[in-house]
């Protein structure tokens, strides 16, 4: 989706255009760490590049506004730098509405917020200084306090607030599974990410192809784990979490018609999101899940939880 931003002449910037250069060391590195140890991954679950990924967090923490939904705008304005059209891509081109560059500013709302962080003239085809520009233009327009309102000053269109509300969730969640602790239940669950596209099939165990107890039992052996080899028999292996317990990343969560007929085994990577091989037809992929003991998933019920990383002293 591609949009016109319109300039805000009532809004006066809270933070001088000085504070950029607080940021060089944000672009260095540093402000990974408000995601933990595996913040420079994120891309391998969400699809931010890492370079953008590092300036959504540098930009986002400069100004005060979430970097998720920075992240949101660059995803539905370029794909985060990765859409080939020419207006995000090529220095000087635009779309029909005049927009361009990775975040699509217009030359007059340019001209007003753009800031430069390398020193150099701002430059609205150069990421760094659009996503910092894009980052001052939602504090300038209520961020963060207002931040449904900021994004809509950004583009005049509730749905497109929406969009960018659902990306900028999506990153959220995903940032906190890449949060998660070292110890096997965080090896688990980087091993089954790695999997993702790699196709059902029945029986299967290797990248050749998964089932969904096939993904868990060579998640948790790459964990240093073992595990049986079904769903029901990695149910009754337990240990069971009591229900309504809180589901960590690396939980096992399963799925049938009770606890003596279980049929699917996903791995949780936070409350309500697993990955797992669903069935034949689709691959290895991240899905949701209800949470509550008992409720429907297709046509099955969500029977409960196990937390085999208890077994190696991680509960």
């Amino acid at each position: 989706m591609k949009r016109t931003l319109l300039s805000s002449c009532a809004l006066v910037l809270l933070l001088p255009v000085l504070v950029i250069g607080a940021a060089a060391g944000l672009l260095d590195g540093g402000a990974d760490a408000s995601l933990g140890q595996a913040a420079a991954n994120v891309e391998s679950v969400a699809g931010i590049p890492p370079e953008y990924l590092r300036l959504f967090l540098a930009a986002g923490s400069t100004y005060g506004v979430p970097w998720t939904v920075l992240a949101g705008i660059g995803k539905v304005e370029c794909d985060d730098g990765q859409d080939p059209d020419p207006a995000c891509t090529q220095e000087g081109a635009t779309n029909s509405a005049g927009a361009g560059g990775p975040m699509q500013f217009l030359a007059s709302t340019w001209q007003e917020y753009g800031v430069s962080v390398s020193g150099a003239p701002p430059d609205r085809w150069n990421a760094a200084d659009a996503i910092f520009t894009a980052a001052r233009y939602l504090r300038a327009n209520g961020a963060p306090q207002e931040l449904e309102r900021a994004i809509f000053a950004y583009n005049h269109s509730q749905e497109y607030v929406a969009e960018v509300l659902r990306w900028a969730a999506r990153y959220e969640r995903e940032a906190q599974v890449l949060s998660t602790p070292s110890g096997a239940a965080g090896r688990a669950v980087a091993f089954a990410l790695e999997q993702r596209g790699v196709p059902y099939v029945y029986g299967g165990e290797s990248r050749a192809g998964y089932d969904c107890s096939g993904l868990v039992q060579a998640a948790y052996r790459a964990a240093g784990i073992g595990l049986p080899r079904t769903a029901q028999e990695q149910y009754d292996a337990g240990p069971h979490l009591p229900a309504g317990a809180q589901l960590q990343p690396g939980d096992l969560v399963f799925f049938g018609q009770n606890a003596s007929d279980v049929e699917h085994v996903g791995i949780v990577l936070a409350p309500g999101e697993m990955v797992d091989a669903p069935h034949t037809g689709t691959v290895v992929q991240v899905q949701p899940f209800p949470t509550a003991i008992g409720a429907k998933w297709g046509e099955q019920v969500y029977l409960g939880a196990t937390r085999p990383a208890a077994t190696a002293g991680e509960a």
